[in-house]
C-alpha cells in the first residue's frame, strides 16, 4: 500500500510569547478551525529563556 499525504492536517509551529522563537513544529487537523485548547496557547520548554513559557501557534 502506498503512503500518502494526510489529508486535513497541516503543520503548524509553536511561537515562545517572551522571546518569539519558533521551538516546535507539530501537525494538526486544522479542518473545523484551530481547537480551543490551541487558542490559548501551550506551556512548552523554551531552551533560551529555560523556563516554561507560553507558547501559541503561528502559521507559516
Amino acid at each position: 500500500m502506498a503512503k500518502g499525504k494526510k489529508v486535513g492536517r497541516e503543520h503548524v509551529w509553536l511561537q515562545c510569547t517572551e522571546c518569539n522563537m519558533l521551538n516546535y513544529r507539530t501537525s494538526m487537523n486544522l479542518k473545523g478551525g484551530l481547537p480551543e485548547k490551541m487558542k490559548a496557547g501551550l506551556q512548552k520548554y523554551c531552551s533560551k529563556s529555560r523556563t516554561h513559557t507560553l507558547h501559541k501557534v503561528k502559521r507559516k
